[in-house]
């Protein structure tokens, strides 16, 4: 199995499978003397681990984990970074009654098509125990991003039909702080009752909710991404497309924009208090050209509903025969994946960006003044 590294210049190899001894990430290009510890991974990883709520799978992994390499004195050697993180809590039995039937919604019947083998304890690789590796990788690329002052936050926008409010991103430590303390990771703590009464309700009938998960790059200076293959939004399009169950994307008014006229989406450009280059509005999404803006990157990520239901389906088995798919009354599963893949469009988001701003180097030699610097010089001599 090919294709499972990720970014260019800061680039991550994940491995392992839900129901293996462990799993883990390997990752190249993060530049040293970057301070790190293992606690500081182990906050980000915490945020995505289940059995922490009602709203996700009862499945109960602490997810500890251990540096093995490119760390020293807690510090970044500029070496391979590689990352362990266990599995403790994996209950294959759960398998054993339906590893014979191709399950809807699944990847077994695509992997057997592919490879002609498939782990059916819990979806082997394809299961999204997986991004608990991403997540860890993220937590490192978040702190160097940080150094820039660059900040990603993602929130639940909503849970089936019910949606949250616009986030107040002019004050990003109380939107953390309303997001970290919902057990739903929803900023708007109305519709996040509204959210979890719905998600009970589905639960107790045996069935799943699909998400709209929202994320926003702050402080993300102009001039960051490569056209014309390696434009910011088609790679953090590829991020986020790369997370499982997720169906979409959309930047800034997004799909919307079909509907709108030039004159209304165009982003007149003004300049600032502070004399930089800025626009009025955001209908781009923070881009323009695959190339940051310097606004707020904010786009959009809908994730289908769970799969594993304890709905009693209609499938085939592995000869093409019609069989009944009824899941153990014991089933660990998430009512809505949405919730735990905040942390996760966080981390592929962090991922994606500090693998671009490591690249902004290559594209000119660093004594070349800004093209927009004339403009600015214009502006504070009153042309």
């Amino acid at each position: 199995m090919a294709s499972n590294s990720f970014g260019n210049l800061f680039r991550i190899t994940t491995w392992g499978e839900s129901h293996g001894k462990a799993i883990g990430v390997v990752i190249d290009g993060c530049p040293a003397l970057l301070p790190i510890t293992e606690e500081e991974i182990q906050i980000e990883l915490r945020r995505r681990s289940p059995g922490n709520s009602p709203y996700t799978s009862p499945r109960k992994e602490e997810d500890q984990v251990q540096i093995l390499s490119g760390v020293f004195e807690g510090k970044t050697t500029g070496a391979p970074i590689s990352i362990l993180i266990w599995n403790q809590d994996a209950d294959s039995s759960q398998y054993e009654s339906i590893r014979h039937l191709l399950r809807p919604g699944h990847a077994n019947y695509t992997y057997l098509q592919k490879y002609g083998i498939f782990d059916y304890r819990g979806g082997g690789r394809s299961s999204a125990r997986e991004t608990a590796s991403r997540v860890a990788a993220g937590s490192i690329a978040k702190k160097l991003l940080r150094l820039e002052g660059v900040e990603i936050i993602a929130y639940i926008r909503a849970i089936g039909d019910i949606s949250s409010m616009d986030p107040n991103l002019s004050n990003v430590e109380l939107l953390k702080s309303q997001i970290s303390t919902s057990p739903v990771f929803c900023h708007d703590p109305i519709a996040a009752e509204q959210m979890m009464e719905r998600l009970l309700e589905e639960k107790k009938q045996g069935d799943s909710l699909g998400g709209l998960v929202e994320s926003a790059v702050l402080n993300l200076p102009s001039g960051i991404g490569d056209p014309v293959y390696e434009k910011l939004e088609a790679n953090l399009a590829k991020a986020m497309l790369s997370i499982p169950a997720s169906k979409g994307i959309e930047f800034g008014s997004g799909f919307a924009s079909a509907q709108m006229r030039g004159s209304e989406h165009n982003d007149r450009f003004i300049l600032a208090d502070d004399s930089t280059v800025s626009t009025e509005t955001n209908h781009a999404g923070g881009t323009l050209g695959g190339i940051s803006t310097g606004a707020p990157i904010i786009f959009r990520v809908p994730f289908k509903p769970t799969s594993s239901i304890l709905k009693p389906q209609k499938t085939l088995d592995i000869e093409g025969k019609e069989a009944d798919l009824i899941l153990s009354k014991t089933a660990r599963h998430d009512p809505c994946v949405a919730i735990r893949a905040v942390p996760i469009v966080e981390a592929m988001a962090a991922l994606t960006i500090a693998d671009a701003m490591l690249m902004r180097f290559s594209c000119r030699l660093p004594t070349t003044p800004p093209t927009c610097e004339p403009l600015q010089k214009q502006r504070q001599q009153g042309m």
